[in-house]
């Protein structure tokens, strides 16, 4: 359980909608942690000693130093970490196995839907260098559609799996950025109202507040080398 862990976990870290979900999960959980910057604008991602972590070139990544059996264990992709600290310490994913898939099917919702497509709108909308009206509204459409399937989802139970989950805190850091993806909040009264639940928990809002003066040294519509080191990578 969260009250037994004696060393800080190490947490590979910026502040964005990736990023937050591990710090409000750490955050809710009670956990002892350490946050090591990671400038995703500068390059940070490509060092040796983080690509041994996360071969991906992606944060966040986490260090546990008592994981199973004791032992050290390292973890990269966001939703691989919440399920792992999920189980770890017993908190917001069920311990049985019609309680996860309920959780694990918004979980992977988000990862391979809800992430991506509001990333891409992020992208198209305000760093691209040349404004594609297709693929504005090709990633606005969609981020669209999938505010809808979670407005019907929420219209009748308070968190995506009905109780508060690894989802809600998954899906969280995106959601909040809406009107940054083009969306009319009005349109979606429940996704709202869900909205405020999970800005109302003291855990969330102190996970958005982990190194969040970080957020505004870089700002990548007008940074040339941030979009250089984010948007041109290509196999190394």
């Amino acid at each position: 359980m969260a009250q037994l862990q004696t060393r800080p976990i190490k947490l590979y870290f910026w502040p964005t909608p990736n990023g937050w979900k591990i710090t409000i999960m750490l955050e809710e959980c009670g956990l002892p942690y350490e946050v090591i910057p990671l400038n995703i604008g500068r390059g940070d991602q490509f060092k040796p000693e983080f690509l041994a972590l996360s071969p991906n070139n992606k944060m966040p990544a986490i260090v546990d130093p008592e994981g199973p059996d004791g032992a050290p264990i390292s973890i990269f992709e966001s939703g691989a970490i919440l399920q792992y600290l999920g189980r770890k310490t017993g908190l917001f994913y069920p311990p049985d196995e019609r309680g996860r898939v309920e959780v694990d099917q918004w979980l992977f919702w988000q990862m391979s839907g809800l992430g991506p497509m509001a990333g891409q709108a992020h992208h198209f909308r305000i760093y691209a260098p040349e404004k594609i009206p297709y693929a504005i509204d090709r990633y606005t459409n969609e981020v669209h559609r999938l505010y809808g399937v979670m407005n019907r989802r929420l219209a009748d139970r308070p968190f995506l799996a009905g109780d508060y989950s690894i989802a809600d805190i998954a899906c969280f850091g995106w959601a909040k950025l809406w009107e940054r993806q083009g969306q009319d909040i009005a349109e979606f009264p429940h996704f709202a109202a869900w909205l405020e639940r999970m800005l109302a928990r003291p855990a969330v809002k102190r996970g958005l507040a982990v190194n969040a003066e970080d957020r505004a040294k870089i700002d990548i519509a007008t940074d040339k080398q941030a979009q250089d080191v984010l948007f041109g990578q290509r196999a190394r």
